[in-house]
């Protein structure tokens, strides 16, 4: 096995264990089995957890980055339906399986508190949507203030649906949305 595939190996079962189970719950040994690597060949490649931590949060902000703005793009040219269109992709996610919230919500409430490297890593992926919402709403002409408007509602639907297990709070989101964008069109 190449080191490259030890390294995907590894990164995916820490995927899948951290997202079902919990950063702090997965042991190396309990992710080295998953792997099927050495306990030699996962610490030299990933001399601390947090790497691995690290390197997870990683490959999800760029599979959140890649679905989100795929989301938005298939919207079109309307910018008041590519807005929306964060909310179906919030919404898509919510129906998974799988889904038991958003990675980087639940790394900070693990590691946040005890771990800086991965505060910082959770705080600038948060950045990085509230940055994307502020472009997308300067190219509609809306009032500014409406990105974090409309970034808190879909930072709140992840939290609420993680909790309450129902995919509806993207929808309710959305309700939300449509009344801001609609006021804050009406204003510009």
């Amino acid at each position: 096995m190449t080191e490259d595939e030890a390294r995907e190996r590894i990164l995916t079962a820490a995927e899948e264990l951290y997202y079902r189970k919990g950063y702090a719950a997965v042991g190396m040994d309990e992710l080295r089995q998953a792997a099927g690597v050495s306990l030699r060949r996962l610490y030299s490649l990933f001399p601390a957890k947090t790497d691995i931590v690290a390197a997870v949060l990683a490959r999800k902000h760029a599979e959140w980055e890649a679905g989100l703005s795929g989301a938005v793009a298939e919207a079109g040219g309307d910018p008041r339906a590519r807005l929306l269109a964060v909310y179906g992709y919030l919404e898509n996610w919510f129906c998974a399986d799988d889904f038991r919230g958003c990675a980087f919500i639940n790394a900070f409430g693990e590691l946040g508190g005890t771990n800086p490297e991965v505060a910082a890593i959770v705080r600038a992926h948060k950045a990085s949507f509230q940055a994307y919402m502020a472009e997308l709403v300067a190219q509609t002409g809306a009032p500014t203030a409406l990105a974090a408007q409309l970034s808190i509602l879909a930072e709140g639907a992840q939290s609420t649906a993680a909790i309450s297990n129902d995919p509806a709070a993207a929808v309710q989101a959305r309700g939300a949305a449509e009344v801001l964008i609609d006021a804050a069109f009406s204003r510009a």
